[in-house]
């Protein structure tokens, strides 16, 4: 399957963020990664609802709206009616990871969950058949820009033989310092989200390519 890449919205610049939105919709990126915050669960505040609202109304791309707050029960219909197309929770965030699913699935929308660089994969064992996507954070969450962890490469690979062993058909996606550099330690990653090293990048089309390349999927 082919890499799907989610620039993060978050590392445009939101004083032309109009522009920036319009210039994703002529590239070849898959989705658009919007990275929400609440100063509560990451020491860090983005955006919220209105914002991925606007967001919707400037492109087609898919949104996949990454929910780092607490309390995610109380805003998936919100974001759900703002467009999101995917909506992701953090497995720490909430004790009834399940009933979120179910919810999101309700709303009609896609389901991921998203595990800190700290949490072991296996915790998903049991609901890893039911959720669209999990979302792996290859960086502590809150902030762009940061490091990609090491470690963080082996626990795909662990993950990818879970998923193999459930029969999940989740896709797996990579969140945090995703580079050219970073890219060939995640081969295991079906979606890449990239921030600062895609909006940075003089040619982003030519970025989008080197980074599909940069990973291959295991054998």
């Amino acid at each position: 399957m082919a890499k799907l890449v989610a620039p993060s919205i978050l590392s445009a610049d939101f004083g032309r963020l109009a522009e920036a939105l319009s210039q994703l919709e002529a590239l070849p990126v898959d989705w658009i990664h919007c990275d929400v915050m609440d100063g509560v669960f990451v020491p860090n505040i983005s955006f919220g609802i209105p914002v991925v609202a606007a967001i919707r109304r400037f492109t087609k791309k898919p949104l996949d709206v990454h929910l780092m707050i607490v309390h995610p029960e109380r805003y998936l219909s919100a974001f759900a009616e703002a467009g999101a197309d995917i909506l992701t929770f953090h497995w720490e965030a909430t004790p009834h990871p399940d009933r979120l699913v179910q919810e999101i699935h309700r709303l009609g929308k896609k389901a991921g969950i998203a595990i800190n660089p700290a949490t072991p994969v296996e915790v998903l064992r049991d609901i890893l058949p039911q959720i669209d996507l999990v979302c792996v954070m290859s960086v502590n969450p809150g902030f762009g820009g940061q490091k990609f962890i090491p470690y963080v490469a082996q626990k795909g690979h662990r993950l990818l033989r879970l998923r193999e062993e459930v029969g999940s058909q989740a896709l797996i996606e990579v969140d945090g310092g995703i580079s050219l550099e970073t890219a060939p330690l995640v081969p295991w990653a079906d979606v890449l989200v990239a921030g600062q090293a895609f909006f940075q990048a003089s040619d982003r089309s030519a970025f989008v390519e080197a980074l599909r390349k940069a990973t291959t999927r295991m054998t």
